[in-house]
């Protein structure tokens, strides 16, 4: 890469690292100004132009940064599913160590899949589902759920990644010192994932009309077993 090159990327990240520190004092992506992100980063107003058509593209770039981010991490999960401690304590763990380490990025998420530029909020929704794609394929792949048909791991994908997305607020900041330990967020979202997938193994086909259906507290007391016995 030439220097150039190497300044004009230096340049870019510094006005994505600008619009994040902005953003830490609690203000959304809509609030900001083109003016006061250059200003923060050290470049004239008209230097933004040469990265960034616009406040809307400069947007899209945060989402998209993010979301290298977070699919790595996903990538990490998937390279260490296997661990012996089970695949959704690694998991978990995995994600939150890419959250403490890009705090910013996910702040930004967190906030921005509410806020209140379209733009932004469309994007932080394409990148929610290609990541729901993602987790449906590695889901098919493995094999695990063989009595589900791939639109019910479609909605599976759908839903544990929807719950990562809800959570991802409480991550960010600790919660009250006075909250009982299985409701930390961490603890929470281990909670939560093994609830769903536990009731997925005990979902039926809805065209399988001759198996016998189970009562709910049946089916809840089957859950809390494997819960505790995990």
């Amino acid at each position: 890469m030439s220097i150039r090159a190497q300044q004009k990327l230096q340049t870019r990240q510094a006005l994505l690292e600008s619009a994040r520190l902005l953003m830490n004092s609690g203000r959304g992506f809509g609030s900001l100004s083109l003016r006061e992100v250059s200003r923060q980063a050290g470049i004239v107003p008209a230097g933004f132009y040469r990265h960034f058509a616009d406040m809307e593209t400069f947007g899209l770039a945060l989402v998209a940064e993010v979301g290298d981010t977070f699919r790595d991490a996903l990538r990490q999960v998937r390279h260490h599913e296997l661990q012996q401690r089970g695949m959704i304590e690694a998991s978990v763990e995995i994600f939150l160590d890419a959250v403490h380490d890009n705090r910013d990025q996910f702040l930004f998420l967190a906030r921005e899949q509410y806020g209140g530029s379209l733009a932004v909020r469309q994007a932080i929704a394409e990148l929610r589902q290609r990541i729901t794609q993602d987790l449906a394929r590695d889901l098919l792949a493995l094999g695990r759920l063989p009595h589900l048909v791939p639109a019910q791991i479609d909605v599976l994908a759908d839903l544990v990644v929807k719950t990562v997305f809800a959570t991802l607020p409480e991550l960010i900041d600790s919660p009250p010192e006075l909250t009982p330990p299985h409701l930390w967020p961490a603890a929470k979202m281990v909670q939560q994932l093994k609830l769903i997938l536990i009731g997925s193994k005990h979902w039926r086909r809805a065209e399988d009309k001759s198996a016998p259906k189970e009562s709910i507290d049946r089916l809840a007391n089957a859950m809390m077993h494997q819960i505790n016995a995990t």
